[in-house]
């Protein structure tokens, strides 16, 4: 077996149990599972992860980044609001279509946890997440456009969750691309339309979203 970084191992493993949960199912992403998806012995899953649910952690958390990572790209700078939101929908529609495997793994991680009291804190770390990515997307749009939210962000990247994961659990049951994404479109008029010109307040962009 190649040594590698402890790191490295863990986006190995963390890979592996992705791969293992869209395909099979999360109940199907065992120790033992990962560790044959990932082809090492038990003890590096073990090494690595003290447990199941610091890996399903790990797991929940990758997916947040990769949508943070999809959605978000090369912002166009000094655009219209209108025209920023837009490309954002748009990345987070194709990154959504283009990764059906994943969305569902992310309903199931939540679903899963809120059935294990031992593994509610996942639940509660994912949504911490995506609440963050929300939240940081939310200010790059700002930075881009030079505009402000009506609402307070925080408030507002809840508000963004909430409704993205209506959307997409919709879409996940219907399989209706047209009315999923004239959906999202037209949530993002709405952002659109809680956008005021004014300062941008300068904090950190890109900060790490909670694990």
């Amino acid at each position: 077996m190649n040594r590698l970084p402890v790191a490295e191992r863990r986006e190995q493993l963390i890979e592996a149990a992705l791969t293992v949960a869209s395909r099979d199912g999360i109940e199907a992403a065992t120790v033992r599972a990962v560790a044959a998806e990932a082809g090492v012995s038990l003890g590096v899953v073990h090494y690595c992860f003290q447990d199941k649910d610091e890996l399903l952690r790990a797991m929940a958390h990758a997916i947040t980044q990769q949508n943070l990572t999809s959605t978000l790209g090369a912002l166009p700078e000094g655009a219209p609001v209108e025209a920023v939101v837009e490309g954002v929908i748009h990345a987070l529609w194709h990154g959504l279509r283009d990764n059906r495997g994943a969305q569902l793994l992310s309903y199931e991680l939540t679903t899963t946890a809120l059935r294990h009291p031992e593994l509610a804190q996942v639940a509660i770390e994912q949504y911490e997440g995506q609440w963050a990515a929300a939240e940081q997307a939310l200010q790059l749009v700002e930075h881009a456009s030079g505009i402000t939210w009506a609402v307070p962000r925080a408030a507002l990247a809840r508000t963004v969750i909430a409704v993205v994961d209506g959307i997409s659990l919709a879409w996940l049951v219907d399989g209706d691309d047209a009315s999923a994404l004239s959906a999202l479109q037209g949530f993002g008029r709405y952002l659109a339309s809680v956008a005021v010109p004014g300062e941008v307040v300068e904090e950190p962009v890109g900060a790490d979203v909670p694990a």
